[in-house]
């Protein structure tokens, strides 16, 4: 998203080129021939795109980016029928979208944005997606309903009065528990990682969610169980092209190495440490092995990795 916010830059620069180019060719035109001085003046600027574009090239090829699309796939392979996805990451939200609003893929999975919760508009794509996770919380929503459109008419109010911030943060917290715990009853429940991140908008989810249920890792993803007993998953065959094979190359800061490269090694990560608390040192070693592919730096896996391969039996 960011480069849409450089535009205005770009734009600038491709008119001050313009003005620059034009007093090039006005002093070439003063010292050489008509001809000679336009053929120089052309030959400067085919030079100037030309290394503009090699330089940028390798950061704006396509041709081999995979990302976004082996991201929902992977998640959407971990999700059993008519599941119920909480995130708050938006490189999560946004491919969903398209995956399961233009592709039509999966439109069993019920995908609930936490940030999105605190915008009334948002309950009315709810309402029109997923019908009945509305109404199986109907109560709690309404409730919390009530007091964001008091919110978004007035939130100097709220910001001055610590009575309504504190009622309509507790209304938050209820309506999201009744959507866990009613959709629980039905169908699986999964979060994706961030969530457990501690922060002030969320700090009830970060506390509840692990107090209350087991946190399985199953591919991207944790599984909610209601029991404290081991929840075996078959071993996730995660796509990852051009996420650290070379064939697609991003920038320090781009979303790719601070978000998504990051989830796919802490997940994996949280994979071998499940099965190493279960005492299944084989699996574990997989996926530490499986993340330091991704990332051989990787302080937690290399740990991992050496705990779980000191505790194999001696052969």
């Amino acid at each position: 998203d960011k480069y849409a916010y450089y535009l205005p830059v770009f734009i600038s620069i491709a008119i001050g080129a313009g003005f620059g180019t034009r007093w090039l060719i006005q002093i070439a035109v003063k010292s050489m021939s008509f001809g000679t001085s336009y053929c120089v003046a052309a030959i400067a600027v085919l030079l100037t795109s030309a290394t503009a574009f090699a330089g940028n090239w390798p950061f704006n090829n396509r041709r081999h980016y995979f990302i976004a699309n082996d991201y929902v796939e992977n998640l959407l392979s971990t999700i059993e029928p008519n599941g119920l996805l909480l995130t708050q990451d938006w490189q999560v939200v946004s491919p969903m979208f398209y995956a399961q609003e233009v592709e039509r893929r999966r439109p069993d999975v019920k995908v609930v944005d936490i940030n999105l919760l605190r915008r009334s508009w948002y309950f009315d794509y709810l309402r029109h997606a997923y019908p009945s996770l509305i109404e199986r919380s109907r109560e709690k929503i309404d409730t919390y309903l009530e007091d964001l459109k008091e919110w978004e008419h007035d939130p100097g109010a709220f910001a001055r009065s610590q009575p309504l911030t504190q009622k309509i943060s507790v209304a938050f917290s209820e309506m999201v528990r009744s959507i866990v715990t009613n959709e629980i009853r039905f169908a699986p429940v999964y979060i994706t990682n961030e969530l457990l991140a501690a922060n002030q908008t969320n700090s009830y989810l970060t506390q509840w969610i692990p107090q209350t249920y087991q946190l399985v890792p199953q591919g991207l993803i944790f599984n909610l169980a209601t029991d404290q007993s081991f929840h075996d998953s078959p071993d996730p065959h995660l796509q990852t092209r051009g996420l650290a094979d070379g064939t697609a190359r991003f920038e320090k800061d781009d979303v790719v190495n601070l978000k998504v490269l990051p989830t796919y090694t802490s997940m994996l990560v949280n994979r071998g440490r499940y099965f190493a608390l279960f005492n299944q040192h084989e699996r574990a070693i997989i996926a530490f092995k499986e993340a330091l592919t991704l990332d051989p730096n990787l302080v937690a896996a290399r740990e991992g990795l050496a705990q779980s391969t000191a505790k194999l039996p001696s052969p």
